[in-house]
């Protein structure tokens, strides 16, 4: 099998730590495996401030990209992180070999995160950001929220949620060619139990005629079954 360099995105709340499961299979099978944390959170939830935006999380992964002289990449956004890999395409096509949306939010050009979300659920995050930070961050969810019910999966997560750049989520995505800038690309759908907010992007990626591949597990695929996801990048990437 070809050795792949992967590099992975995290969604809200999470860092690059929520990878280390997958991450350490896939080098394991040989593979060079990246994951970088997005500005505010995580390692580097010391950063946080109200001048992070979509493009600060474009930018983050498009300059560790360039400087750690990344190229024919297979780059996999998971959650929210499907909105920056989407960016990340837009900007620097030239350095990825393709695209992995992993029960990823899409955005289209022009977009924000609470465009796609119903207008009275976005209201009670803007209330809860408001009370808990003034506005500045969106505190994390419980694990069971991403499907994570086991308790060794829990005590791993738990204590590594930070809160979100709440920015990032009311900032639109600027996009000067179609999603996907033409690099092929490949939906992973979370089946066990399923993600609501992921239905939208879904069923874009069906309708761009993208291949769907699906995992019985839920959201944080990578925290609860990491072998079985690692199998099915590695089968996505020798397709892509």
């Amino acid at each position: 099998m070809k050795q792949q360099t992967f590099v992975c995105v995290h969604g809200v709340w999470h860092g690059g730590w929520c990878w280390s499961r997958l991450a350490n299979i896939l080098r394991a099978r040989g593979h060079r495996v990246t994951a970088p944390t997005q500005t505010g959170l995580g390692e580097r939830s010391h950063l946080l401030s109200p001048d992070i935006t979509i493009r600060t999380f474009v930018e983050d992964i498009v300059r560790h990209l360039q400087f750690e002289d990344l190229a024919d990449v297979i780059l996999v956004g998971h959650s929210f992180g499907g909105i920056p890999i989407t960016g990340v395409a837009d900007l620097v096509p030239e350095r990825i070999a393709g695209l992995i949306y992993l029960d990823a939010i899409m955005l289209e050009s022009g977009e924000t995160w609470f465009d796609l979300l119903p207008q009275d659920l976005a209201e009670d995050r803007r209330k809860l950001a408001e009370t808990s930070s003034g506005g500045l961050s969106l505190p994390p969810a419980p694990p069971e929220s991403f499907g994570i019910t086991k308790p060794d999966d829990v005590a791993f997560l738990k204590p590594r949620l930070t809160p979100h750049p709440f920015r990032t989520f009311t900032t639109a995505l600027d996009l000067k060619h179609p999603v996907g800038n033409g690099l092929p690309a490949h939906y992973i759908e979370c089946t066990d139990p399923p993600y609501p907010p992921a239905k939208v992007a879904l069923a874009r990626a069906q309708a761009k005629g993208w291949p769907v591949s699906r995992i019985a597990t839920g959201h944080d695929a990578m925290v609860s079954e990491p072998e079985a996801l690692a199998d099915l990048l590695e089968e996505i990437a020798e397709e892509l």
